[in-house]
This record gives C-alpha cells, structure tokens and sequence, in this order.
C-alpha cells in the first residue's frame, strides 16, 4: 500500500513539474520554427542590416499559401514549396529583434529576426539623363514636300496662275457692279 502510495506522489510531483516549467522557445535557433506547428517555415539570414532582403521558406502547410507578416517589411505571401523575399525597413531600429509570425491556415508560428547595426546598402546610382535642347518652336514660312527651303519653278508658276486667276475675278466682280449699279 505504500508503495502505491509512493508512486502516486512521485507520478504527482512530476506532472506538477512539468505544467510549471516554462514552454520551450518557439524557435530552437535555426529558424525553422518546426518545434511548435505542424509545418516548417524559416527565416535567412536571422540578422540582417536595415534595407536589408531576407528569405523566407514554408513548409508542409495544406493550402497552397502561407502568409507571413511583420512589422519590418510588407506581408508576404508564400506559394507552398517556393521562397519569398522581404526587404527589411530602412528605418528598422538597429539591435532590436522583431516577430514573424508565419499563418497557415489559422495556424500561427513566429520566430525573430535581429537587425544588425550594419549599414544600409547605397542606393541605386541615378543616372544622369543627358540635356534636352532648348524647344524652338515651329518653323514658319514656305511649305512644301520638297524638303528644301527654296521654291520650285513648278510652285512658283502655280501661285503667279492662282493670284492672276484672283485679279481677273475681281476686275470682273467690279465690273458687274458698276453696270448694275446704273453706271455706263
């Protein structure tokens, strides 16, 4: 009898142990983040510098995406079996370490990522765009399809034809009204 009793206590004492133990880390230091749901996912590099690109994998997860959200970068939606990329805030605080939470289907994991006290990559160089020249305005004058500026003989008898046909109608034009107008 007392040896059930010994056991009983022992058995209790265990549990008790175990219910007050602290839950073990969400993630064991490699960024898998497999110890706590029933699919994978991971972050890499686990440091980075501000403006910084991390990759990000998922899993195991049922449906075909994952969504993954920090308060570092944009959400990323993760097409099972393919990467993902983020690019880190330029602004992130250098030192701190920031969540990623992981969602597959209701299912969330997390992990940090650390931001390094590293530099910012340069931005892109901008290229110059070389100068416009200065806008002339439309060219006036004599037109044409010749392509040159001069005119032809064929242009210029053309237009002598044109204002002596405009004069003749004019003489005639005055003419009538003369004669109607009761003049001889």
């Amino acid at each position: 009898m007392r040896a059930i009793r010994t056991a009983s206590a022992a058995l209790l004492a265990t549990a008790a142990v175990a219910l007050s133990a602290p839950a073990a880390p969400a993630d064991d230091g490699t960024g898998t983040g497999r110890d706590i749901t029933s699919f994978g996912f991971s972050v890499t590099p686990r440091t980075v510098a501000p403006g910084g690109t991390v990759t990000l994998t998922s899993e195991g997860c049922e449906v075909p995406s994952v969504t993954v959200t920090s308060g570092i970068f944009d959400t990323v939606t993760l097409t099972e079996g393919r990467p993902g990329r983020a690019t880190v805030d330029i602004d992130a605080k250098a030192g701190a370490e920031y969540e990623i939470a992981f969602d597959c289907k209701g299912e969330r994991g997390t992990t940090t990522l650390t931001v390094d006290h590293g530099t910012a990559p340069p931005p892109a160089p901008v290229t110059p765009h070389p100068p416009r020249p200065p806008y002339k305005g439309v060219k006036a004058g004599f037109g044409g399809s010749t392509g040159s500026d001069a005119l032809g003989t064929a242009e210029l008898a053309a237009g002598a034809v044109l204002i002596a046909a405009a004069a003749a109608a004019a003489v005639a034009l005055t003419r009538r009204r003369g004669r109607a107008g009761g003049r001889p």
